[in-house]
Protein backbone atom coordinates (compact mmCIF):
# COMPACT_ATOMS: atom_id res chain seq x y z
CA UNK A 1 0.00 0.00 0.00
CA UNK A 2 1.19 3.45 -1.23
CA UNK A 3 0.09 6.36 1.19
CA UNK A 4 0.37 9.40 -1.11
CA UNK A 5 0.72 12.62 0.15
CA UNK A 6 1.82 12.24 3.45
CA UNK A 7 3.95 13.95 5.47
CA UNK A 8 7.49 12.22 5.98
CA UNK A 9 7.47 9.13 8.28
CA UNK A 10 8.02 8.98 11.44
CA UNK A 11 8.94 5.59 13.40
CA UNK A 12 9.07 5.91 17.48
CA UNK A 13 10.79 3.54 19.23
CA UNK A 14 9.49 2.86 22.70
CA UNK A 15 11.64 0.28 24.96
CA UNK A 16 11.90 0.14 29.10
CA UNK A 17 15.36 -0.69 28.07
CA UNK A 18 18.20 1.12 25.75
CA UNK A 19 16.13 0.28 22.74
CA UNK A 20 18.65 -1.10 20.88
CA UNK A 21 16.90 -4.34 19.54
CA UNK A 22 14.21 -2.12 18.51
CA UNK A 23 15.92 0.21 16.36
CA UNK A 24 18.36 -2.37 14.69
CA UNK A 25 15.09 -3.88 13.09
CA UNK A 26 13.81 -0.67 12.28
CA UNK A 27 16.69 0.43 10.49
CA UNK A 28 17.06 -3.34 8.80
CA UNK A 29 12.94 -2.88 7.87
CA UNK A 30 13.71 0.76 6.61
CA UNK A 31 16.80 0.15 4.66
CA UNK A 32 14.51 -1.95 2.14
CA UNK A 33 12.71 1.31 1.02
CA UNK A 34 14.54 3.96 -0.50
CA UNK A 35 12.84 7.12 1.72
CA UNK A 36 14.05 8.37 4.28
CA UNK A 37 12.30 8.04 7.65
CA UNK A 38 12.53 10.02 10.89
CA UNK A 39 13.91 7.59 14.11
CA UNK A 40 12.71 8.97 17.45
CA UNK A 41 13.72 6.89 20.17
CA UNK A 42 12.40 6.70 23.08
CA UNK A 43 14.27 4.60 25.66
CA UNK A 44 13.68 3.54 29.57
CA UNK A 45 10.19 4.31 29.65
CA UNK A 46 8.49 3.03 32.40
CA UNK A 47 5.61 5.29 32.74
CA UNK A 48 1.91 4.95 31.77
CA UNK A 49 1.66 8.79 31.71
CA UNK A 50 4.74 9.34 29.13
CA UNK A 51 3.57 6.67 27.18
CA UNK A 52 0.44 8.15 26.56
CA UNK A 53 1.82 11.56 25.77
CA UNK A 54 4.11 9.82 23.16
CA UNK A 55 1.49 7.99 21.34
CA UNK A 56 -0.79 10.93 21.06
CA UNK A 57 2.33 13.11 19.60
CA UNK A 58 2.51 9.97 17.06
CA UNK A 59 -1.25 10.22 16.34
CA UNK A 60 -0.83 13.91 14.39
CA UNK A 61 1.98 12.23 11.92
CA UNK A 62 2.37 9.96 9.37
CA UNK A 63 4.10 7.63 11.94
CA UNK A 64 4.26 4.13 13.23
CA UNK A 65 5.34 2.92 16.61
CA UNK A 66 7.66 -0.12 17.36
CA UNK A 67 8.23 -1.22 21.02
CA UNK A 68 10.00 -3.48 22.75
CA UNK A 69 8.32 -3.47 26.09
CA UNK A 70 8.70 -6.36 28.54
CA UNK A 71 5.92 -5.52 31.55
CA UNK A 72 2.63 -6.76 30.36
CA UNK A 73 0.74 -3.79 31.60
CA UNK A 74 2.53 -1.38 29.69
CA UNK A 75 2.41 -3.61 26.29
CA UNK A 76 -1.44 -3.70 26.97
CA UNK A 77 -1.46 0.05 27.87
CA UNK A 78 0.51 0.59 24.31
CA UNK A 79 -1.83 -1.68 22.87
CA UNK A 80 -4.90 0.04 23.52
CA UNK A 81 -3.88 3.49 22.91
CA UNK A 82 -2.27 3.26 19.82
CA UNK A 83 -5.59 1.84 18.34
CA UNK A 84 -7.55 4.19 19.81
CA UNK A 85 -5.20 6.97 18.40
CA UNK A 86 -5.50 4.79 14.95
CA UNK A 87 -1.66 4.68 15.10
CA UNK A 88 -0.21 1.39 13.66
CA UNK A 89 1.91 -0.59 16.14
CA UNK A 90 4.55 -3.70 16.22
CA UNK A 91 5.39 -5.16 18.94
CA UNK A 92 8.58 -6.75 18.51
CA UNK A 93 9.47 -8.79 21.49
CA UNK A 94 5.89 -9.66 22.65
CA UNK A 95 5.27 -12.61 20.16
CA UNK A 96 8.87 -14.06 20.98
CA UNK A 97 8.26 -14.10 24.81
CA UNK A 98 4.98 -15.82 24.49
CA UNK A 99 6.59 -18.31 22.15
CA UNK A 100 9.17 -18.72 24.91
CA UNK A 101 6.25 -18.70 27.36
CA UNK A 102 4.99 -21.96 25.64
CA UNK A 103 7.75 -23.74 26.45
CA UNK A 104 9.69 -23.11 28.82
CA UNK A 105 9.16 -24.70 32.42
CA UNK A 106 9.65 -21.26 34.25
CA UNK A 107 7.99 -17.96 33.88
CA UNK A 108 9.76 -15.29 33.05
CA UNK A 109 11.34 -12.53 34.81
CA UNK A 110 9.98 -9.41 32.98
CA UNK A 111 12.75 -7.57 33.36
CA UNK A 112 13.68 -4.70 31.34
CA UNK A 113 17.52 -4.57 30.49
CA UNK A 114 18.38 -8.04 31.06
CA UNK A 115 20.22 -8.49 28.59
CA UNK A 116 22.91 -5.87 28.82
CA UNK A 117 23.14 -6.98 32.63
CA UNK A 118 23.86 -10.64 31.57
CA UNK A 119 25.60 -10.18 27.84
CA UNK A 120 29.35 -9.71 28.71
CA UNK A 121 29.04 -9.83 25.21
CA UNK A 122 28.17 -6.39 24.92
CA UNK A 123 30.59 -4.80 26.74
CA UNK A 124 33.23 -6.88 24.37
CA UNK A 125 32.01 -5.74 21.64
CA UNK A 126 31.78 -1.83 23.32
CA UNK A 127 35.41 -2.29 24.08
CA UNK A 128 35.85 -3.36 20.61
CA UNK A 129 34.23 -1.02 18.67
CA UNK A 130 36.13 2.05 21.06
CA UNK A 131 39.37 0.29 20.29
CA UNK A 132 38.80 0.43 16.43
CA UNK A 133 37.77 4.19 16.70
CA UNK A 134 40.66 5.13 18.76
CA UNK A 135 43.47 3.03 16.77
CA UNK A 136 41.64 3.57 13.27
CA UNK A 137 44.11 4.88 9.93
CA UNK A 138 47.41 4.60 11.82
CA UNK A 139 46.72 7.11 14.55
CA UNK A 140 48.31 5.55 17.30
CA UNK A 141 51.13 3.01 16.30
CA UNK A 142 50.78 1.14 19.29
CA UNK A 143 47.25 -0.12 19.16
CA UNK A 144 49.02 -2.79 16.18
CA UNK A 145 50.37 -4.38 19.18
CA UNK A 146 47.35 -4.30 21.29
CA UNK A 147 45.08 -5.45 18.81
CA UNK A 148 43.34 -8.80 17.69
CA UNK A 149 43.73 -8.49 14.26
CA UNK A 150 45.61 -5.52 11.84
CA UNK A 151 44.27 -4.52 8.86
CA UNK A 152 47.14 -2.86 5.95
CA UNK A 153 46.06 -1.48 2.60
CA UNK A 154 46.53 1.80 0.68
CA UNK A 155 43.39 4.65 0.93
CA UNK A 156 39.57 2.89 0.36
CA UNK A 157 40.22 -0.62 0.51
CA UNK A 158 37.74 -0.77 3.58
CA UNK A 159 40.13 -1.23 6.25
CA UNK A 160 37.80 1.52 8.33
CA UNK A 161 34.51 -0.03 7.63
CA UNK A 162 36.15 -3.55 8.20
CA UNK A 163 37.52 -2.78 11.26
CA UNK A 164 33.94 -1.36 12.56
CA UNK A 165 32.36 -4.74 11.21
CA UNK A 166 34.98 -6.46 12.92
CA UNK A 167 34.39 -4.80 16.38
CA UNK A 168 30.89 -5.54 16.38
CA UNK A 169 32.17 -9.16 16.27
CA UNK A 170 34.25 -8.28 19.97
CA UNK A 171 37.39 -8.40 17.54
CA UNK A 172 39.96 -5.52 18.35
CA UNK A 173 40.99 -4.70 14.89
CA UNK A 174 43.51 -1.55 14.27
CA UNK A 175 43.96 -0.53 10.34
CA UNK A 176 47.35 1.39 9.40
CA UNK A 177 47.25 2.77 5.52
CA UNK A 178 50.05 2.18 3.36
CA UNK A 179 51.55 4.92 1.38
CA UNK A 180 54.69 4.83 -0.45
CA UNK A 181 56.29 8.23 0.65
CA UNK A 182 55.18 7.38 4.61
CA UNK A 183 57.42 4.81 6.19
CA UNK A 184 55.28 2.40 7.89
CA UNK A 185 55.68 2.54 11.87
CA UNK A 186 57.52 -0.02 13.70
CA UNK A 187 55.19 -1.51 15.14
CA UNK A 188 53.67 -3.42 12.18
CA UNK A 189 56.82 -5.61 11.50
CA UNK A 190 56.74 -6.34 15.66
CA UNK A 191 53.28 -7.76 14.97
CA UNK A 192 53.09 -11.66 14.47
CA UNK A 193 52.29 -11.81 10.93
CA UNK A 194 48.94 -14.29 11.60
CA UNK A 195 47.40 -11.16 13.12
CA UNK A 196 47.88 -9.05 10.08
CA UNK A 197 45.84 -9.20 7.32
CA UNK A 198 46.49 -7.47 3.84
CA UNK A 199 43.92 -5.89 1.67
CA UNK A 200 43.83 -5.48 -2.00
CA UNK A 201 41.77 -4.18 -4.83
CA UNK A 202 41.57 -4.34 -8.64
CA UNK A 203 43.07 -0.87 -9.88
CA UNK A 204 40.23 -0.06 -11.71
CA UNK A 205 38.11 -0.56 -9.26
CA UNK A 206 39.87 1.72 -6.98
CA UNK A 207 40.73 4.71 -9.33
CA UNK A 208 36.47 4.54 -9.65
CA UNK A 209 36.14 4.47 -5.88
CA UNK A 210 38.83 7.43 -5.24
CA UNK A 211 36.87 9.83 -7.87
CA UNK A 212 33.76 9.12 -6.37
CA UNK A 213 35.62 10.30 -3.38
CA UNK A 214 37.05 13.12 -5.02
CA UNK A 215 33.84 14.41 -5.92
CA UNK A 216 31.99 13.66 -3.05
CA UNK A 217 34.92 16.12 -1.84
CA UNK A 218 34.07 18.57 -3.99
CA UNK A 219 37.64 18.16 -5.23
CA UNK A 220 38.59 17.62 -9.10
CA UNK A 221 38.93 14.26 -10.39
CA UNK A 222 42.26 15.30 -12.47
CA UNK A 223 43.99 14.75 -8.85
CA UNK A 224 47.03 12.31 -8.51
CA UNK A 225 45.20 10.67 -5.92
CA UNK A 226 42.91 8.74 -8.57
CA UNK A 227 45.16 8.46 -11.60
CA UNK A 228 45.84 5.30 -13.04
CA UNK A 229 49.93 5.51 -11.86
CA UNK A 230 49.80 6.76 -8.60
CA UNK A 231 47.14 3.90 -7.77
CA UNK A 232 49.41 1.26 -9.45
CA UNK A 233 52.33 2.39 -7.54
CA UNK A 234 50.41 2.73 -4.36
CA UNK A 235 49.11 -0.87 -5.12
CA UNK A 236 52.57 -2.55 -5.92
CA UNK A 237 54.47 -0.97 -3.15
CA UNK A 238 51.09 -1.97 -0.67
CA UNK A 239 51.80 -5.43 -2.55
CA UNK A 240 55.83 -5.39 -1.38
CA UNK A 241 55.33 -4.69 1.83
CA UNK A 242 52.68 -7.50 2.25
CA UNK A 243 55.53 -9.61 1.29
CA UNK A 244 57.86 -8.32 3.54
CA UNK A 245 55.44 -8.97 6.41
CA UNK A 246 54.64 -12.55 5.13
CA UNK A 247 50.78 -11.65 5.45
CA UNK A 248 47.31 -13.10 4.44
CA UNK A 249 46.24 -10.87 1.42
CA UNK A 250 42.19 -10.71 0.40
CA UNK A 251 41.34 -8.91 -2.55
CA UNK A 252 38.06 -6.91 -1.87
CA UNK A 253 37.51 -5.71 -5.33
CA UNK A 254 33.49 -6.06 -5.83
CA UNK A 255 33.02 -8.11 -2.14
CA UNK A 256 31.18 -6.48 0.79
CA UNK A 257 32.41 -5.88 3.51
CA UNK A 258 30.33 -8.88 5.48
CA UNK A 259 31.69 -11.48 3.40
CA UNK A 260 35.40 -9.86 3.65
CA UNK A 261 34.52 -9.95 7.34
CA UNK A 262 33.47 -13.43 7.08
CA UNK A 263 36.77 -14.45 5.61
CA UNK A 264 38.51 -12.62 8.03
CA UNK A 265 37.31 -14.16 11.02
CA UNK A 266 36.80 -17.66 10.00
CA UNK A 267 41.04 -17.30 9.61
CA UNK A 268 41.22 -16.21 12.95
CA UNK A 269 39.18 -19.17 14.17
CA UNK A 270 41.26 -21.49 11.92
CA UNK A 271 44.77 -20.17 13.68
CA UNK A 272 42.53 -19.83 17.01
CA UNK A 273 44.85 -17.23 18.30
CA UNK A 274 42.22 -14.59 19.68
Amino acid sequence: MHLEGKGKAVIYLISDSIGETAEFVVKAVSSQFNIPVEIRREPYLTDRVRLEKILDEAAGQNSLVAYTLIKPELREVIQKKAQACNVPMVDILGPMLNGFMQIMPVEPRLEAGLIRRMDSDYFDRIAAIEFAVKYDDGKDPRGMLLADVVLVGVSRTSKTPLSMYLAHKQIKAANLPLIPEVEPAQEIYEVPKHKVIGLTIAPELLQQIRRERLTSLGLRNGSSYASVERILDELDYGQKLMRTIGCRVFDVSNKAVEEVASKILKLLKETDRF
